[in-house]
């Protein structure tokens, strides 16, 4: 091999690393939408998870970013390790296809109508294909198919290439002895698993290997133990994932290296064992592409069988050798976890996540209202107000974690379907966390109350009780409509938020009148002008939820408009739920 064939060769390599990096993209992004959600969801038995790591794998054409995805979901405590075991084999297995694409380059040399499926056809059509979809297409769709063609032409070509430029090691007597001590298989191993870390792609890999066999110098005796090291080596990249990750995320991780090398182990005792007393025929005899795409997938289809049953073991061995120190115990913060970084390059699946972080956001919403009127009716008490205080602090938190995992994946290319229900949580997040601000608000009122032995006269009560009766039907109102994406029933906010109003203007006028009467003393005034004005916050809150979720589900976002049309067109029975909630919340 001279100067030219090694540029060849290393040219070849980078164009089958980026035509299948490309190829994989599209196919994500066209096949792959709902595979996430799909691999989260559906995952629930060992066989399950098998069947759908190795599917999900075929599609993105990558064994490592199925187990970093795996690793993100462990993470963030939405999948148990035992259950990302069994999802981790069948990306193993279904890392394999991409050998069995690469095989088509033994067609080439075929006549007649095969000649048709050769490397060269293949190439040429579609990449005339994928070029036509990029360049006349207006559909983004259509432009990610002609990614996944045209990163297929230029993996094809890449292998080509690969495969020309060693075609003249066949006669090389260095190369041919040099192959010849791979025949020791721990030798192999080492070989297939140093490769594999440095391209950081077992595919990719394990498709040098078959332009090598083109040579007719790779046997199976050298092949075998290669692929095995290659099998190890895919590991590499999602250890290197779980850095900074949750025990359970390093456990997860880890996971893929003991199924490796524990299967390596054990398939390696066993065939080499068979080997020495039946020595096998077929050991010396020359592999093809296509050969060396079959025994990489028998191996790993038989890796995956003998460790099955043994997915309990796997798990006690990862959990002894990562020991669970620092566990998370607040379990409100527990879907803050959901929105791991690894989701970023899955939009469907960080969609989801959000969904279930900003709807724990809006129950806590809801629960902090409830506890700070707890303090008014039930009187103040320092165990309470710490609860509302806490509360507060972790939507805060809950706030500011979606909001900047909602900015960094606005970075990222999502299908137009998310678009909506992205800008409907941006919307809605800032007024859930200025509803548990004014429960804060409320909190600390009813402690002024305490310190400062304020009374408040019977009919002042009986006031802030309707209103606080109204404003616990609108809170809940809000927060299930938009968690069961009820939009008939947020049509019921925009009544009851003008009722409120109403009763906020009354009882601020007969608080007036009971001050000039000389009912009420100045003290008592500013503290009820701070609850009036709170509760009326908060049910303009509530109503700009509402009013999005409408909006939203109409394609129309805009000044509210909904809300005009309703009170001045009567539109969606806005009197008759009107009077409803005038004559059930009435003083």
């Amino acid at each position: 091999m001279n100067l030219a064939d090694a540029l060849t060769l290393l040219g070849g390599v980078s164009l089958f690393l980026f035509g299948m990096t490309l190829m994989g993209e599209g196919l994500k992004l066209v096949a792959g939408n709902r595979l996430e959600v799909i691999l989260y969801k559906l995952s629930g038995t060992p066989l399950k998870g098998i069947l759908l790591g190795s599917g999900v794998t075929a599609v993105i054409q990558s064994s490592s970013a199925t187990s970093v995805m795996v690793v993100g979901f462990v993470n963030s405590g939405m999948m148990k390790v035992r259950q990302a075991i069994s999802i981790i084999m069948g990306a193993i297995i279904g890392t394999s296809i991409t050998g069995w694409i690469i095989s088509l380059s033994d067609i080439s040399s075929s006549s007649g109508i095969l000649s048709l499926l050769s490397t060269e056809t293949l190439s040429a059509i579609t990449a005339i294909a994928g070029i036509y979809l990029r360049l006349f297409s207006k559909r983004q769709s259509h432009h990610h198919i002609g990614d996944i063609l045209l990163g297929f032409a230029v993996l094809m070509f890449g292998m080509k290439s690969m495969s020309s430029s060693v075609s003249g090691l066949r006669e090389s007597e260095v190369f041919i002895t040099l192959l010849t001590r791979f025949t020791n298989p721990l030798l192999g191993i080492i070989i297939g698993l140093v490769f594999t870390t440095v391209i950081q792609s077992a595919s990719a890999a394990v498709g040098i290997l078959q332009a090598l066999a083109s040579t007719g110098a790779i046997t199976f005796e050298i092949a075998l133990p290669i692929i095995m090291g290659i099998a190890i080596g895919a590991s590499v990249p999602v250890l290197l994932s779980a850095l900074g990750a949750t025990t359970d995320g390093k456990r997860t991780a880890f996971s893929y290296l003991v199924v490796d090398v524990l299967g390596t182990v054990v398939f390696s005792a066993i065939f080499y064992s068979l080997n020495a007393f039946l020595h096998f025929p077929f050991m010396t005899e020359s592999l093809r592409s296509v050969n060396i795409a079959l025994v990489n997938t028998v191996f790993r289809v038989i890796v995956v069988a003998l460790l099955l049953p043994c997915i309990p073991l796997i798990e006690k061995m990862v959990n002894f050798i990562f020991s669970d120190k620092n566990k998370v115990i607040d379990k409100e913060l527990e879907d803050i976890n959901r929105l791991e970084e690894r989701f970023l390059s899955y939009p469907p699946l960080a969609v989801e996540n959000i969904r279930i972080a900003i709807n724990r956001m809006g129950e806590l919403t809801e629960k902090n209202i409830l506890d700070a009127f707890s303090l008014l009716r039930m009187g103040y008490t320092d165990e309470g107000f710490l609860e509302v205080e806490r509360i507060e602090g972790i939507i805060d938190k809950y706030e500011d974690s979606i909001g900047t995992y909602i900015t960094r994946l606005t970075g990222h290319e999502m299908p137009e379907d998310l678009n909506r229900p992205v800008a409907k949580y941006l919307h809605t997040l800032t007024d859930f966390e200025r509803i548990s601000d004014h429960a804060l608000n409320i909190a600390e009122s009813a402690r002024e109350i305490r310190e400062k032995n304020i009374t408040f006269t019977p009919e002042a009560l009986h006031e802030l009780e309707v209103t606080m009766n109204a404003l616990e039907r609108i809170v809940h109102l809000t927060i299930s409509s938009f968690i069961d994406n009820d939009t008939e029933k947020a049509y019921l906010v925009e009544p009851l938020e003008e009722v409120i109003d109403n009763l906020c203007e009354r009882i601020k006028y007969n608080h007036v009148q009971r001050l000039a009467a000389g009912k009420c003393t100045i003290l008592n005034g500013y503290i009820f002008n701070d609850l009036t004005g709170d509760f009326e916050r908060i049910g303009d809150h509530c109503s700009n939820t509402a009013a999005t979720q409408i909006e939203m589900e109409d394609g129309v976002f805009g000044l509210h408009s909904y809300t005009k049309e309703m009170k001045e067109g009567h539109s969606h029975n806005f009197l008759e739920n009107f009077r409803f909630f005038s004559e059930t919340f009435s003083l």
